[in-house]
């Protein structure tokens, strides 16, 4: 089905919405989001794109609007990490079986949020920070993301393993998930993988994407730690799901 098909289109900017307001909310898992409704309708040659250019969007919103909590130095290993774990990521794309890979981190991202929400006391285990810790894990953030275009999920579990509040999660994950979408925004363009009709779609959802990340963003204003915890645990649960299903 065509992207501007009226069907097609409908459903597209459901699933925009939706995944704009999830993004808006807690700063990552447009795609998990969006995805759920955008591969079953249409072919990944057409969603992939769709997902990340306005993945992109919904970040640079929440960059703007939330622009006093974010920490660009503090994310720099994060982002230098993550660039290196791209190019590796392209290789095990041509080299592995990239189906079992997503069925493997699936099962470890929902078996992960599964524990953590029945055993909330562990949410803030004393993990050290460091600037070893935070190359590795922007690193395999990059190398997971390659392959299952889920490049927060690693960060945004060592930022509630560290007990970070939701600012602090906010301004160090957002940063790091932005370039990692703009890298591998880039190395598509240079592929010529995004049509012109993926783009028009875009322009045609634009009203869609920032109503849904700009009530995303009201809500993350209004809701405490606590609660924002559950919820991220929760969207990681289902985006491992997604993964295995």
């Amino acid at each position: 089905m065509s992207l501007l098909h009226p069907l097609s289109f409908l459903i597209v900017s459901v699933a925009i919405f939706a995944g704009a307001l999830v993004s808006g909310l807690m700063g990552f898992a447009f795609s998990a989001v969006a995805g759920a409704i955008l591969l079953h309708v249409l072919p990944p040659t057409d969603a992939v794109p769709l997902m990340m250019a306005c993945s992109i969007v919904t970040q640079c919103c929440s960059l703007v609007v939330l622009r006093g909590s974010i920490r660009w130095s503090g994310s720099s290993l994060l982002i230098s990490g993550g660039v290196l774990g791209m190019p590796p990521a392209l290789y095990l794309l041509q080299h592995v079986d990239a189906g079992m890979f997503r069925t493997g981190f699936g099962i470890f991202l929902a078996s992960y949020a599964t524990w953590m929400l029945l055993r909330p006391a562990m949410a803030c285990a004393a993990v050290a920070p460091g600037r070893l810790h935070d190359a590795v894990i922007g690193f395999g953030g990059g190398l997971v993301g390659g392959l299952t275009a889920m490049p927060g999920a690693l960060p945004v579990i060592w930022c509630d393993l560290r007990g970070m509040t939701r600012e602090q999660q906010r301004g160090l994950v957002q940063p790091y998930i932005m370039a990692m979408q703009l890298f591998a925004l880039a190395l598509m363009l240079t592929r010529h993988s995004i049509s012109g009709e993926t783009l028009l779609s875009l322009t045609f959802n634009l009203p869609a994407l920032v109503a849904g990340a700009a009530l995303g963003v009201v809500m993350f204003r209004r809701i405490d730690d606590a609660l924002f915890r559950r919820v991220v645990l929760a969207v990681l649960l289902l985006a491992g799901l997604m993964l295995v299903v």
